[in-house]
């Protein structure tokens, strides 16, 4: 088990930060779903004085520094997004109102489905700063652009403009986080805490976003929050370039995987496509749980406003859970904590359904928060370890939004079924949740009747 381990991390992080002329794939491709094996067009590491190997430490801590205020800037555009272009359509009467809001706020997320392609694309750069630059700066100007036109342009044309933002959407959220291990490097613990940070910008982005369009609208209007967060946007851009240089030569680049390679390495790769599955049954229950603390909270409460705190809650454990792997990352075989995170997020959720008063329900939604945030930090460092370096920025991406997807199910389904009493919801979903683990256990031992001879295939918590 350590070898498999230490070979699977070798895998992940063979394409790490070394110079600047470093390159970021193997000298051979070899066949999607097959074992990787580290290449290096340098050679073996050469021994570093202490002077030296501090430096580096210390260039790979502001490198960091800078991915996470990108990051920040970027996601928490994109949380923010939704909500303020709904607030804009409302101060615009005459202009479609809360319909529209919603039309534009669907044409943000709907692109996702580019996401592969958006993921290639970026995997086939000969310095990706510059496209994720261009993702980023492109998505602050359409959305500035949306404000400024809404209104003045043909809502078709308004609609194009967000649609072209959201195309940049995948390259914001897995696109970005494909790039991590390449600015930590390949000591496995910094990549467990740089992931956990990394996690940290998803949770922080989902407060801070919506809270600045609030913040910016009471103050000066819903346009102006729009362009601020357009410009967020831009920013964000901005800050890319001062990550360090991933310099591809065109062998590599022409060595990037063809989408539905790339597609079939998760679905062959045995951690990958439990973890896949796994987390898209468990983000059926994410997705709708903040649906259902609102209706939970307002029966516990008799107000809106207490089921906005259960969210809340929610949030801030999510938030803390995040920060939490941060400074105690998580150490092992990420497959095993995925699945045990899992069954403790089913636990969690079952006890938001017992809860008997409303101060301990604010606990267990927060604990709620605090596992699902775990979680995908664990899930990070699967795709992490697993992902073929020629195809990493499109696994990330395509794990990332099949979750997406199955949130949005989630939500939908949860609307429909609080109406059958919250405390049942929660209870559903917990079973939901627990379902996941007895799916991923059963794909597990399948696989070691099928192909015990693929360790990378049978990794698995149960080992």
């Amino acid at each position: 088990m350590p070898d498999r381990r230490k070979r699977a991390d070798r895998d992940a992080t063979s394409a790490a930060l070394r110079t600047p002329d470093a390159t970021a794939a193997p000298k051979e491709q070899q066949p999607a779903g097959a074992p990787q094996t580290p290449a290096r067009d340098d050679g073996p590491p050469t021994p570093q004085p202490p002077d030296a190997q501090g430096e580096l430490r210390q260039r790979r801590g502001v490198a960091l520094a800078v991915y996470l205020a990108s990051a920040t800037l970027i996601r928490s555009a994109s949380g923010g997004a939704p909500v303020a272009l709904v607030a804009l359509t409302l101060a615009r009467p005459g202009h479609g109102g809360a319909a529209l809001g919603g039309v534009l706020a669907a044409l943000l997320t709907l692109p996702n489905v580019a996401g592969p392609w958006m993921a290639r694309w970026l995997e086939e750069a000969r310095d990706p700063r510059f496209r994720l630059a261009a993702a980023f700066t492109v998505f602050g100007l359409m959305l500035a652009g949306t404000g400024l036109t809404l209104g003045r342009l043909p809502v078709v044309l308004v609609g194009l403009l967000v649609s072209v933002g959201g195309l940049c959407d995948p390259l914001m959220t897995g696109g970005l986080s494909s790039r991590l291990a390449l600015i930590v490097g390949e000591d496995t613990r910094a990549q467990r805490r740089a992931e956990g940070w990394d996690s940290a910008t998803y949770g922080s982005s989902n407060i801070l976003g919506p809270a600045a369009v609030a913040a910016i609208t009471a103050l000066t209007g819903a346009l102006t929050a729009v362009v601020a967060l357009g410009a967020a946007g831009v920013l964000a851009g901005l800050l890319t370039f001062a990550l360090p240089r991933e310099h591809r030569t065109a062998a590599a680049r022409q060595r990037s995987m063809p989408v539905r390679d790339a597609l079939q390495v998760i679905v062959r790769k045995g951690p990958l496509r439990r973890v896949m599955i796994a987390t898209m049954i468990t983000s059926v229950s994410t997705g709708g749980v903040m649906v259902i603390a609102v209706v939970l909270g307002r029966n516990l409460q008799g107000s809106a406003g207490a089921g906005a705190a259960l969210g809340a809650a929610y949030g801030v454990g999510n938030l803390c859970g995040a920060l939490l792997t941060g400074a105690f990352p998580l150490t092992g075989e990420p497959e095993r904590w995925v699945l045990r995170l899992i069954a403790a997020n089913a636990v969690a959720v079952g006890l938001c359904a017992l809860a008997p008063g409303y101060v301990l329900a604010l606990v267990t939604f927060a604990l709620a928060g605090a596992t699902s945030a775990i979680l995908f930090t664990a899930s990070l460092a699967v795709r992490s370890v697993y992902s073929p370096p020629n195809a990493r920025a499109q696994v990330f991406v395509t794990m990332a939004g099949l979750k997406m997807a199955a949130g949005s199910a989630g939500t939908a389904l949860a609307g429909t079924l609080v109406g059958i009493g919250p405390r049942l919801a929660l209870c559903l979903n917990a079973v939901v949740v627990a379902s996941a683990v007895t799916v991923a256990l059963t794909d597990l031992r399948l696989t070691r009747r099928r192909s015990p001879a693929d360790p990378d295939d049978i990794q698995s918590p149960a080992n």
